[in-house]
């Protein structure tokens, strides 16, 4: 049969769209699948769809593409639909999407129309056909819905013929709200899939979270739990991933508790599973949870989950005490971090929930929640036959057909393009990559595996040759490259492959990669090279890279406090012979004569820490902005001060440290921050305030 999918966005990187992707790359092994955005706003998703699932749109709305339809006559007139501002952001409900999503039902030849949100669920209701199965989707649940929507969305769900939520609980809702519809009401959770990453090693002292930074996922109440666990357990930190308007206030309480060198806000992130494998423990803190997601994808990468028990998810996902640990709601802020110091203390009991989460986790895989649907398309089409006494409606007809599996199709592309080759890169133990490749993906004949370092004069390149991968040589191929063969200039190097004895090259675009390993590992130190730190990452533009450093020393910043009148440093110093007449120099980026220094004092084994007094920096300020960057003197040069270990390639978008407000006599309002700046080295600034 044919499904098609109904949804906003096909380019973001939300929950439904993750769900989305999973449910139709299922059901593309037996059956014909598109995914129809309403909008289009990059040139290809976010998330990748199986190359089966056909990935179109209705309007248009990339600026500057000859078809952009963000002017067209039919925006200036409003829209019939009732609103759901959830999902579209600022864009307005108008007359082209009255058209289009209009056009589209009455046109489709689908035999299933799958609506993925209220509105939609509106129009699908509104102008969908009887030749079709219309199913509308609940990714929310009715609590989260105030009036006039939920009126709207309930009297959407009497036009369709099922409607599903994503917990028993919430369909149970739904049919007490509207007992006498004929509309079959049931649950059928998201599909989760399995991940393609190396499981948690849970040892890297990491608790993650990831979600929408919205008021509902109470990520205040998961940050204050953490300050709690943060003063029991010294080398715990908290990693927050996602994007959303509570991210000032989630910023503020960070710095307000002193947590900023604890408690990262990192931004949104995807894929998300790699981040997943980073943690030892993930927490789901939210007030409401429709399904959870976020807490599958963790079980699949092996990590058990703290999570409120809260209506209506977790409750029906995690098994308390097994793959997992549930947290009474009304205990708030306490009871969280009671469930968050009962895991970091116990590893064993980590070990243990691991297990069964990765257990649970597989009873969510995609391919078993498309046989659910099915089951339910199987049902509607039976009940449709009783309806009709018998009669042979082309529907009818097209839904009891024989569902045989479907061999995969070539991916559409443009003419004349080629499709991208992609990697999965994996930092290894020993601060390595290995670098794995689809040889379907590839040039024929023999490649090698190329490097070039960025914007270099002397174009300086590393080519190693791709072999066939051991452990499945007839589609993988990989090529690693070991630590103590390769000495990599500091920088950013491109990843490319190229048919060997050949000039043409192509990059890579990056699939996954994953960091994991790099959390605990120190940094490397060879002689005579240096210290060195790789780090492989995934461009802004998606293609594979590796970060690098190569440093005679380094100082690496293990803590940082940043008060009102000064902030103090401690560093682990690597590459440095001798201990004796350390002190830390401010170099002004304005003239030397504004560079000062203080003393370093020993904090341990090659450690050392010291402070540096904000009036100094008041005494030597000069223009609107001013900035020092932080070394070590020795007597046989500067080191660096900086952050260049573990897995995150610029530390200036994750360490955010609190800033200081001080009155200079000339200036005025001065805005005092420490900060990483664009090669994780610390830095000072010092701003006049009207500017910021």
């Amino acid at each position: 049969m044919k499904i098609s999918f109904l949804i906003n966005n096909a380019y973001g990187i939300g929950g439904t769209i993750r769900s989305t992707a999973n449910l139709s790359a299922a059901f593309a092994d037996r059956h014909d699948v598109e995914v129809v955005s309403i909008h289009c706003f990059r040139d290809a998703p976010s998330l990748p769809f199986d190359p089966r699932v056909r990935v179109t749109s209705l309007i248009e709305m990339r600026e500057g593409n000859p078809g952009y339809e963000g002017d067209h006559p039919l925006t200036k007139l409003p829209g019939t639909m009732f609103h759901y501002t959830g999902a579209t952001g600022k864009l307005p409900y108008t007359a082209l999407q009255d058209e289009r999503i209009g056009g589209f039902l009455a046109r489709t030849d689908a035999d299933v129309v799958i609506a993925t949100r209220p509105d939609l669920n509106g129009y699908l209701a509104r102008d969908g056909r009887r030749r079709y199965l219309r199913v509308g989707q609940e990714h929310l649940s009715l609590d989260q819905y105030g009036e006039p929507l939920r009126t709207n969305q309930n009297n959407a769900v009497v036009g369709l013929d099922a409607y599903i939520t994503v917990s028993e609980a919430d369909a149970a809702q739904y049919r007490a709200a509207l007992p006498d519809v004929t509309t079959t009401i049931v649950c059928v959770p998201n599909g989760v899939q399995a991940s393609a990453v190396e499981g948690s090693s849970l040892d890297s002292r990491v608790i993650v979270a990831a979600g929408r930074l919205i008021p509902i996922k109470r990520y205040d109440r998961l940050i204050s739990a953490f300050a709690k666990v943060a003063a029991e357990h010294p080398g715990w930190t908290l990693r927050l991933y996602g994007r959303g308007p509570e991210k000032a206030r989630l910023r503020e309480q960070i710095e307000r508790l002193g947590l900023s060198d604890r408690a990262f806000l990192m931004g949104a992130v995807s894929p998300i599973e790699t981040e997943w494998a980073k943690g030892a423990i993930a927490a789901v803190s939210s007030d409401m949870e429709s399904f959870g997601m976020t807490i599958v994808e963790a079980m699949h990468c092996g990590v058990p989950v703290v999570a409120t028990d809260c209506p209506h998810g977790p409750g029906e996902i995690i098994t308390d005490g097994q793959d997992g640990l549930l947290v009474p709601l009304a205990g708030d802020v306490d009871a969280f971090a009671d469930g968050l110091k009962r895991l970091v203390a116990d590893s064993a009991l980590r070990q243990k929930m691991a297990a069964g989460a990765r257990e649970k986790a597989a009873t969510y895989a995609p391919s078993a929640i498309a046989r659910r649907y099915e089951a339910l398309f199987d049902e509607l089409s039976g009940k449709r036959r009783r309806t009709l006494a018998g009669g042979s409606t082309a529907l009818v007809r097209r839904l009891s057909r024989t569902v045989r599996p479907r061999p995969a199709a070539p991916t559409a592309l443009p003419e004349k393009s080629t499709p991208p080759t992609a990697a999965h890169a994996r930092a290894t133990a020993e601060g390595g990559l290995t670098v794995l490749l689809k040889v379907a993906e590839l040039p024929a004949g023999p490649l090698d595996f190329v490097l070039r370092l960025r914007r270099d004069p002397a174009k300086r390149e590393v080519r190693l040759p791709v072999l066939p991968d051991p452990d499945a040589p007839d589609t993988g191929a990989r090529v690693t490259l070991h630590r103590a063969e390769h000495s990599l200039a500091g920088g950013r190097w491109d990843c490319y492959v190229a048919p060997r004895g050949t000039g043409s090259r192509t990059r890579l675009t990056a699939r996954l990669v994953e960091q994991a390993r790099l959390l605990r590992r120190s940094l490397t130190v060879r002689e005579p090279d240096g210290v060195s730190a790789w780090i492989p990452y995934t461009t802004a533009d998606g293609f594979l890279a590796l970060r690098t450093w190569l440093r005679p020393a380094h100082a690496e910043v293990e803590r940082i406090e940043a008060g009102e009148r000064s902030v103090s440093v401690t560093v682990v110093v690597h590459g440095l012979a001798s201990g004796a007449g350390v002190r830390a120099q401010a170099v002004s980026r304005t003239e030397r004569v504004y560079d000062f220094s203080v003393p370093a004092r020993p904090a341990g084994t090659g450690s050392f820490r010291f402070t540096v007094p904000y009036e100094e920096v008041m005494a030597r300020r000069t223009g609107e902005q001013d900035c020092w960057d932080l070394r070590l003197s020795t007597a046989d040069g500067t080191i660096p001060v900086g952050r260049i270990s573990g897995d995150i390639v610029e530390r200036k978008k994750t360490d955010v440290l609190p800033a200081a407000v001080l009155d200079h006599p000339q200036r005025g309002g001065t805005r005092i921050r420490p900060y990483f700046c664009a090669t994780n080295d610390l830095a000072l600034s010092a701003r006049d305030i009207e500017d910021d």
